[in-house]
């Protein structure tokens, strides 16, 4: 089960690129839902992901997204993920240490830096090496791997 939980890190610290950035809000309307099924938070996971990168792409991406929570809820054993409010204005831009931990291990995996990509499950999965969890992850890391470094290469220089 899904929980609300203090804050750890700005989402800025992160280093995450748009793309997650804007999944971080998916992120947090499945965990509603999950949470607090009454609420149908999952249609705004949904809604939030094909507003934002179009119908295919979008319910892609929620669906894999989808994937890689349930996984991570099972390999947590029922220990459960702190989450910030999806609706909350000034809580947009702060990051549990569990959405900061799965959003880092996605981030890395979209960049194929396994090294730390591992760092980050196990600091998501309380040290388990779950297999189906990084299953998940790499499977949406391949759907839609990081496009490069955020910074624009320099122009070439012509002589």
């Amino acid at each position: 089960m899904a929980r609300m939980e203090t804050v750890s890190a700005t989402v800025d610290s992160l280093g995450l690129d748009e793309t997650e950035q804007g999944l971080l809000a998916v992120v947090r309307h499945f965990l509603t839902s999950f949470a607090k099924p009454e609420t149908q938070a999952w249609i705004l996971a949904y809604g939030t992901a094909t507003e934002r990168w179009g119908h295919s792409d979008g319910a892609r991406l929620a669906q894999g997204l989808l994937a890689v929570l349930q996984a991570t809820l099972k390999a947590r054993e029922g220990q459960g993920l702190r989450f910030g409010d999806p609706l909350c204005p000034g809580c947009r831009g702060k990051a549990t240490p569990d959405e900061a931990a799965l959003m880092t291990m996605l981030h890395h995996m979209r960049r194929d830096e396994t090294g730390l990509a591992r760092i980050a499950l196990a600091d998501l999965t309380l040290g388990r090496m779950d297999a189906g969890l990084i299953r998940a992850g790499l499977s949406l890391a391949a759907l839609f791997p990081a496009e490069g470094p955020a910074k624009p290469a320099a122009p070439p220089v012509l002589h």
